[in-house]
């Protein structure tokens, strides 16, 4: 009875989260008129004009280029900078470790929008405002801290002894590193790097803050900035959700098992 009723709770989560995808798929295949007079239930043709507005008029692929640079670009620089600076507070021994850990558990708590400020004079500052680095930098605030956090439960979890052995062969850190501890922490890794992704690639505030232009901007800030002069083109709108949500989905279900095994694969130690 209640593995019952756990499947019947987890088959209506499910259809819940498929709802708005679902809904969002109908009306990207619904012509505007039938979207604004009928909604999604009433009964017309479906056809794909509204992608095919959305790359000939909108010109989406511009933003979805920037996206796709911006986001793998801060994956590979957290997921480097991230991990020697995990193993670091992993496994060196030095003063004020455990404060420097709860520091960074307090940068990934920090709202978005108390950085913005500085982070805008900051960036017109040095000329980066309207450019790749300018928004990989500040993606980096709320990326890096919580690959940080995680790479230390993964690098503690790890048997010491390991280590211990690869130096008795001569081996320094940085070759321990490479050849022994980074093949036993790739599920987290591989899960890290693919949250990281998701997140950058669904970011909308800074992207919004720190673009002046179509020509950096990426595909969340050009998909809210879709209207007409007198109503909103809510068939592209939504085409354009689409667009945007099935590559992350695809990569999500794809991965789903090495996200689990990565973010469960070790435990933050006092």
């Amino acid at each position: 009875m209640s593995r019952a009723i756990a499947v019947a709770v987890a088959g209506v989560g499910f259809a819940a989260l498929l709802l708005p995808l679902a809904a969002a798929l109908l009306g990207s295949l619904l012509p505007e008129e039938s979207l604004l007079v009928g909604g999604l239930f009433r009964r017309a043709p479906l056809g794909l004009d509204h992608y095919r507005q959305i790359f000939t008029q909108r010109d989406l692929w511009e933003p979805l280029r920037n996206s796709l640079v911006i986001a793998t670009a801060t994956t590979v620089l957290c997921l480097l900078v991230g991990t020697l600076c995990a193993y670091a507070l992993a496994r060196l021994r030095f003063s004020g470790r455990s404060f420097l850990l709860v520091l960074v558990l307090a940068a990934s708590l920090m709202p978005q929008i108390s950085l913005v400020p500085p982070l805008y004079l900051l960036l017109r500052r040095v000329g980066l405002l309207h450019s790749y680095p300018g928004l990989v930098l500040p993606y980096l605030t709320f990326a890096l801290p919580l690959c940080v956090w995680l790479l230390v439960a993964s690098f503690r979890a790890l048997p010491p002894e390991l280590e211990e052995a690869a130096r008795l062969d001569g081996a320094g850190r940085l070759r321990i590193l490479l050849e022994v501890v980074l093949p036993l922490v790739s599920p987290a890794l591989a899960a890290i790097g693919i949250i990281t992704f998701v997140a950058c690639w669904n970011e909308f505030l800074f992207a919004l803050s720190f673009t002046l232009g179509p020509e950096r901007q990426t595909l969340p800030v050009a998909i809210a900035l879709f209207r007409g002069q007198y109503q909103v083109p809510w068939g592209q709108v939504l085409a354009a959700s689409v667009v945007a949500t099935l590559p992350v989905a695809a990569l999500v279900l794809v991965f789903q098992r090495r996200i689990v095994r990565g973010l469960t694969s070790g435990a933050i130690e006092g």
